[in-house]
């Protein structure tokens, strides 16, 4: 059976008889449109199960009250729930939303970008992709349509963003360890100077600094990704030193996680030998065995408050773009990995 096709505006004008310009007035109840032609024209919209064309609506009112998100890592547990909370802040608002994927590569984030353009969003809420070296592209698209920037943010970028206070989580999580009587804490963190890698190092660097605690290079340890695989082979590494430290600080659950399987392959004790604390809070840290001490990052509170701010400023577009950060509090979620109740 041959598809239909949409019902158009013109094909409704074309079977009652009216212009075109009467049908969209009648489907939007305007007053100066008889009830009596209301009424025929929702019928027969109804009976033809027309939907609407958003864009095209959206072009001639220039707002389509429809919000784009473009996001490194779509199946990522975090991710997923600032999404979660874009979602449900956007539609209790009457937004619609578009969710796209750069895969972590900067061209591909840029297509996205253009894309969210051609599609007729009011505004963009976005997560950079890791290795964004380049802003002029995303620069260019900031002078067409608002950006607010979550997550993953830059300070090159004039617009407001949403984060967490990495430093300071990040130093609140090690001189929980410090407290526990740690003094060897190894760090695991990204390779590159990406902005919340380098935010965590400090806030690592300043509890060390704090409790009088000499930085030991041969405790900080790097990677590309800092992912369950990479936790588990530094881990490794770790293991077999000579000099273990006596905690470990990954800058994500999941390499906190591939650390504890690790540790736990070489029968050293958790926490008593070497104690383990994540970042994130994700629903593995209570899963895993001992479960993990982490920061708890509020990721729907996250993506709420982006929306909130994005909102504001496509309603008040006259405003100047200025950079302004906006962070969200976390807190530490203290479980068996640091701690034997």
């Amino acid at each position: 059976m041959a598809k239909q096709g949409n019902i158009t505006l013109k094909e409704l004008s074309k079977r009652l008889n009216v212009s075109v310009s009467t049908v969209s007035r009648a489907l939007n109840n305007h007053p100066d449109i008889s009830p009596a032609t209301i009424k025929k024209v929702q019928d027969l919209a109804k009976q033809l199960n027309y939907i609407p064309n958003l864009f095209a609506k959206g072009f001639r009112a220039k707002k389509t009250n429809t919000l784009g998100v473009v996001v490194p890592n779509i199946c990522h547990v975090y991710t997923s729930t600032i999404l979660k909370g874009i979602l449900t802040q956007a539609e209790s608002l009457g937004y619609r939303v578009i969710i796209s994927e750069s895969k972590n590569n900067e061209e591909k984030q840029i297509e996205m970008l253009k894309t969210m353009i051609q599609f007729g969003v009011d505004g963009v809420l976005m997560s950079l992709a890791r290795k964004t070296k380049s802003m002029d592209g995303i620069l260019g698209i900031l002078n067409r349509i608002p950006l607010v920037l979550f997550d993953k943010v830059s300070d090159k970028i004039p617009c407001s963003q949403i984060v967490i206070d990495d430093e300071e989580a990040s130093y609140n999580a090690v001189m929980h360890l410090i407290g526990l009587g740690k003094k060897r804490i190894a760090i695991l963190k990204e390779t590159e100077n990406s902005y919340n890698s380098e935010k965590r190092f400090s806030g690592y660097k300043r509890a060390l600094a704090a409790s009088n605690i000499t930085l030991d290079d041969t405790l900080i340890f790097n990677a590309e990704a800092v992912s369950l695989e990479s936790g588990k082979r530094i881990t490794k590494q770790i293991a077999a030193m000579e000099t273990k430290p006596d905690a470990i600080f990954a800058i994500t659950d999941n390499a906190a996680i591939g650390a504890i399987q690790t540790l736990k392959e070489h029968n050293i004790k958790i926490p008593d030998e070497i104690a383990v604390v994540g970042f994130s809070n994700s629903t593995k840290a209570t899963i895993i065995s001992p479960s993990l001490t982490t920061v708890n990052q509020p990721g729907s509170k996250i993506g709420a408050t982006a929306v909130n701010y994005l909102l504001h400023e496509i309603l008040n577009p006259k405003e100047n773009m200025v950079t302004k950060t906006i962070e969200v509090k976390t807190n530490l979620v203290v479980r068996e990995s640091t701690f034997k109740g």
